[in-house]
This record gives structure tokens, C-alpha cells and sequence, in this order.
């Protein structure tokens, strides 16, 4: 019901209503210091332009920025406050976006603001939850549409291009690359590219004012600017991408002697990179990078650490030859996972945000990580011999319960899967049993127990959105006449926690 209710009739023509300006306005914030900081997309300068036309002028926006910025607005509504109260206006701008996007005028529209629109739609449409699980599918089709215009061949080649145009290329065919290459991490699809596909350079350390000055020069590797994170990853994109054809490919090999090999040159490039980043932290504010962005490389980092060793993790609980993979899942699953839960601070909570509100990648990873801590709490109870004491690290308990709660706080903002939040609590009381020594017999009891009682917590909830969700589509819903929004209830060892780069 919940879903059918967010899902508008489709198709869902684009019309100009907006959120009220100062929503907007503190939507555009939010996307720029967060998504934009990790994805550039948009020419910062350009759109601020743009964006401050459609508030002064009394004619209809174009509809290719206004498209745009309906997703860049969606896309901030992910890390705009705890609760994802503007989920709703959210799906129906993606909706909107979609449609447009599948109207008979392709070809006439191929350039960078329609690649922009592209990525942004896939951006949001995994974030958001809108079919996300699909975006694989869709990352084939825009990097394709990307080759069709040209743009895995280096712009340098080409004659008269002016500096804003040839910087926007390079920085859209990074972008894509990474969106490809997240999917295919995601969804467990082959990457279908290599770096023989392409040979557009990585862009140039440009902050996005000299763009519109044709004979700037790109700022030395030692200055923070808003592109270095996109920099970054584009430095490590043949080590992940390799990762990723390990892992997905159809005749990988998969040995673990080439896993310990990808580890290896994973951890070194990602050291590298951190020797350079690490003069960034303690500047001023304006040139030194953001808290948002060490935890989303960091977490990206692990992410990648974790699924080299995920295939062998089984194996460990039977084979001492694996214990190395045992103990990287085990310590990197923890780190992943507590980054997420930080105390909330500036660049904290927007991560903390995009994980508990957003879908997808950011989602998924820490349930993973805690499903893999499970697995190991419950292995180590059995290796357990003797009469003394369990040899049980707290923290790693600890986890479980956090994991518990996390999965219950995003079902309370608009997640209506309850599985991550049901499994959990079976995992929980399943190892409670084990501690407890209880018998055989009585474990099939507590779990049907704990997953009643997972039940009688989460239906409530899901009967609360649901009514919301009623009540929005009886009337109460946005009133285009005034432009306001509908409510809604709704290791590394050279890391530490506070500072991931000393």
C-alpha cells in the first residue's frame, strides 16, 4: 500500500511547481555539500546562475534545468533532516524526470546537460529507492550513450573546444565511470568496460571558477579543490575496477592468491592517496576537506577491502589457510559499520543521513557488515571448548544491537522492507541462545519468538506511513498554487575514527 501510494500514475508530465524558496534553497545546499563533493555533475557557478533565474524571472524555466534541478533537489532531500520528510515530493520529481527522459526526442537532445540529467537520474533513483536496484541496467545504457557523444575519447583532440567544455567532458566521463563501476559492486553485474575502452584523461585540478577562464592553469596535486575527491577516485578506479571483474566476471578465476594480490595493491594506492589528502585536513575551512568527504571515501575503501575477502570468509570457519580473509571481513566489517554511527557532527550527520534515509549502496553495505559480524559471533561461540568463560568481544555484540536499531530507524523514516530488521533480531536471539547454552530444542522457539516480536514492532510502523501515505493522496498534498511541500511523519591501520589520515 505504502508503495503504491509514493509511486505516482505514470506517465508524470514535469510541471514547474517547486518547494517554497527557502526549501530550495537549503535543498540545493545539501546536495552540493554532499553528492556533488563525491559525483561532480553540475558547474557549480552555472547552476547557482541558473537556479537564481527561475526566482526572478516570471517566464516558465527551461525544461531541461528544470529537470535538473528537480533531481539536485531530490537528491538533498536525502541528507535535509533525520526523518526524509520530503520522500514523497522526492519519488514524484524522479517520476517526472523519468518521464521526460523517455520522450521521443533523444537524439535532438544529446550534450552535457542532458548526460547531466542522466547521471543525476540515476543518482537519485538509487538513493531514493525508485527501482534502484536496477540502475545496472540503466549505467550501460548512459555509458553507451556517453561513447555515442563522444566522450570516452579525450576532448584535447578536438579543436576550438573551450576550456569549460573540455573540463565538463572529462569530469562527466569520471563520473560515469564511477557510477558504472558502483552498480556493478551493487548489483553484482559485470562492469562491461576496461581501460582499454576509453582514453579520456582524468580532469584537471580546477576549482570551478576557472572554467570560465581560458587560460587557467590546473592547481598543483597539493591543493583541495572541489574536484580533488573525484581526483582521487579516478587514481584508484583500475585497482576497483579490477576488483570488480574479480569478483563479477563470468571467467574470473578467483583464486585467492589473486585476492591477496588485489588486497595488496588496494591497501597500497588507497596509503598513497591518503599521504596526499592528509595535508588537507588541517587547513582552513574553504581548502581543506570535509568531514562528509573522509567518511564516504573511507566507507567506499571498505566496502571494496570487504568484498575481495567476503568469497573466503566460509572457508575460513573450516580451513586455517584462510584465516587472513577471516580476520580482514571480521575487523573491516566492524570499522564500516561504526562509521556509520558516529557522534553527530558536521559531515557526520549528512553520512549519517544518506545512510539511514537513502537506498543502495550506502544502505546495503553496513547490513552486510553486520550480517558477516553474526556470522562470526556464532562461530566463534561454537569453537568455544571448555568450562570457562566465552571469549566473546563485547563490541562486536555490541554491533548487533546497534545493527538492530539502525534497521528499525529506517523503516521509521519510509523503508518498508523489514527484512534487514527481522534478520537481525533473529541473529541476535539466536546468539543470545548460544551464550546461554540452551538447548537444542528451545532455539527454534526463541526465533520464532524474536520474529514475532519483530512483527508486533514493525507493523505499526509500516500501518502509520501507510495512513500518512492515505492522507497525502486525499488532499493533503502539494498545493502547486503556493508552493509548499507536503509534510511527512514519518583497516586501515593508519586510520582512526576521529581522523582517518593520522
Amino acid at each position: 500500500m505504502i508503495k503504491s501510494q509514493r509511486d505516482p500514475r505514470w506517465p508524470v508530465p514535469i510541471t514547474p511547481d517547486l518547494p517554497a524558496r527557502d526549501v530550495c534553497d537549503t535543498l540545493v545546499d545539501c546536495y552540493l555539500q554532499t553528492t556533488e563533493r563525491i559525483y561532480r555533475v553540475v558547474h557549480i557557478p552555472t547552476f547557482r546562475r541558473d537556479y537564481a533565474k527561475i526566482w526572478s524571472s516570471e517566464t516558465q524555466p527551461d525544461s531541461m534545468f528544470l529537470v535538473q534541478l528537480k533531481l539536485v533537489l531530490a537528491i538533498g532531500t536525502t541528507t535535509h533532516d533525520d526523518d526524509f520528510s520530503l520522500r514523497s515530493w522526492a519519488t514524484q520529481a524522479v517520476f517526472e524526470a523519468q518521464t521526460w527522459a523517455s520522450e521521443p526526442e533523444y537524439k535532438a537532445r544529446l550534450g552535457i546537460p542532458f548526460l547531466q540529467i542522466q547521471i543525476l537520474l540515476l543518482i537519485a533513483r538509487e538513493l531514493i529507492g525508485v527501482d534502484g536496484r536496477m540502475v545496472w541496467v540503466s549505467a550501460g545504457a548512459l555509458i553507451r550513450t556517453a561513447m555515442y557523444m563522444g566522450m570516452h575519447r579525450d576532448p584535447a583532440c578536438i579543436p576550438k573546444m573551450s576550456k569549460y567544455a573540455l573540463e565538463m567532458r572529462r569530469r562527466l566521463w569520471n563520473t560515469i565511470l564511477e557510477v558504472c563501476l558502483q552498480s556493478s559492486m551493487e548489483s553484482g553485474g559485470v562492469p562491461l568496460l576496461s581501460l582499454d575502452d576509453f582514453d579520456t584523461e582524468t580532469p584537471g585540478n580546477f576549482e570551478d571558477e576557472q572554467l570560465e577562464v581560458e587560460d587557467s592553469t590546473p592547481h598543483p596535486e597539493s591543493k583541495f579543490t572541489s574536484v580533488s575527491i573525484a581526483i582521487a577516485f579516478r587514481k584508484m578506479f583500475p585497482i576497483r575496477l579490477a576488483i570488480a571483474k574479480f569478483l563479477n566476471d563470468v571467467r574470473s578465476q578467483g583464486s585467492y592468491e589473486e585476492a591477496l594480490l588485489l588486497d595488496a595493491r588496494l591497501r597500497s594506492c588507497y596509503k598513497g592517496l591518503c599521504g596526499t589528502l592528509r595535508g588537507h585536513i588541517s587547513r582552513s575551512a574553504q581548502d581543506s576537506i570535509s568531514r562528509f568527504e573522509l567518511l564516504v571515501l573511507d566507507f567506499i575503501m571498505r566496502r571494496y577491502i570487504l568484498s575481495i575477502h567476503i568469497p573466503f570468509f566460509g572457508p575460513s570457519m573450516r580451513e586455517t589457510a584462510y584465516a587472513f580473509s577471516r580476520n580482514v571481513v571480521v575487523e573491516t566489517a566492524l570499522k564500516l559499520f561504526t562509521s556509520t554511527r558516529g557522534p553527530q557532527s558536521p559531515g557526520q550527520t549528512e553520512f549519517s543521513r544518506l545512510v539511514i534515509n537513502g537506498s543502495g549502496f550506502f544502505r546495503t553495505a553496513p547490513v552486510h557488515a553486520c550480517f558477516l559480524i553474526s556470522v562470526e559471533l556464532k562461530t566463534r561461540i561454537e569453537e568455544e571448548e571448555g568450562l570457562g568463560l566465552l571469549n566473546i568481544r563485547p563490541h562486536l555484540l555490541a554491533v548487533l544491537h546497534d545493527a538492530k536499531a539502525l534497521n528499525l530507524r529506517c523503516i521509521e523514516v519510509g523503508e518498508t522492507n523489514i527484512k534487514g530488521y527481522l534478520f537481525m533480531c533473529l541473529a541476535v536471539a539466536q546468539i543470545d541462545a548460544l551464550m546461554r547454552d540452551a538447548p537444542k530444542e528451545e532455539i527454534p522457539l526463541l526465533l520464532i519468538k524474536a520474529a514475532e516480536d519483530a512483527e508486533e514492532i514493525c507493523l505499526p510502523i509500516l500501518e502509520r506511513l501507510a495512513a500518512k501515505g492515505q492522507n497525502e493522496k486525499t488532499g493533503e498534498g502539494l498545493d502547486s498554487s503556493t508552493n509548499q511541500l507536503p509534510e511527512m511523519v514519518g583497516d586501515w591501520d593508519f586510520m582512526v575514527s576521529i581522523d582517518p589520515f593520522h
